[in-house]
C-alpha cells in the first residue's frame, strides 16, 4: 500500500546471464560486497550486520543509499532481499544454478516505484534503462567470473 492509502502494484524487472564458472564461484563473486563496484553499474556494496547490506547507488553525493535484509541464504544458489530504504522498496532475488558446464545467473527485482504517481507514469520509460543496467552489470560479472 502506498503512503497515499492506495494500494500499488509492483513492478518487475529481471535479466540473465550464462557464466563460464561453476555456481560456488559465481555465488562467492555476487556475494563479495567490496567488489560490488567491479561488476554492479555504479554500485558500493558493504555488509553492515549479520543479515544487512548499505548499497549506494551514483557518484556523490547525486545518487541514493539502498538499504537491505537479507531474508534468504542458500549457497551457492539462492540469495532473497528486502529493500527497505527510502528510495527503494521491495523484493529482489539471485539465483545462481548450473548450466551448459557453467552456470545462469538470474537476477529478478519486484518494486515499489518511489515518487507516487509520478513514478508510475515514468516507468514506462524506465523500465528499458532498468533493464539495459541489469544486464550489463550481470554481463561484467560474467567477464570477472572466468
Amino acid at each position: 500500500m502506498g503512503e497515499d492509502g492506495i494500494v500499488v502494484k509492483p513492478v518487475y524487472a529481471a535479466a540473465a546471464v550464462h557464466v563460464a564458472a561453476p555456481p560456488e564461484q559465481v555465488f562467492a563473486l555476487v556475494t563479495d560486497w567490496p567488489r560490488h563496484r567491479e561488476w554492479m553499474f555504479m554500485t558500493s556494496a558493504r555488509l553492515v550486520g549479520e543479515r544487512t547490506l548499505e548499497a549506494y547507488t551514483g557518484v556523490w553525493p547525486v545518487g541514493f543509499l539502498d538499504t537491505m535484509t537479507i531474508t534468504c541464504w542458500e549457497p551457492p544458489e539462492l540469495m532473497l532481499v528486502t529493500h527497505t530504504g527510502r528510495f527503494v522498496r521491495g523484493r529482489g532475488a539471485i539465483r545462481v544454478r548450473p548450466h551448459d558446464g557453467g552456470s545462469r545467473v538470474v537476477w529478478a527485482e519486484e518494486l515499489q516505484l518511489p515518487f507516487g504517481a509520478l513514478g508510475r507514469a515514468v516507468w514506462p520509460l524506465a523500465r528499458p534503462v532498468a533493464l539495459v543496467l541489469l544486464r550489463r552489470s550481470l554481463r561484467k560479472l560474467a567477464s570477472l567470473a572466468t
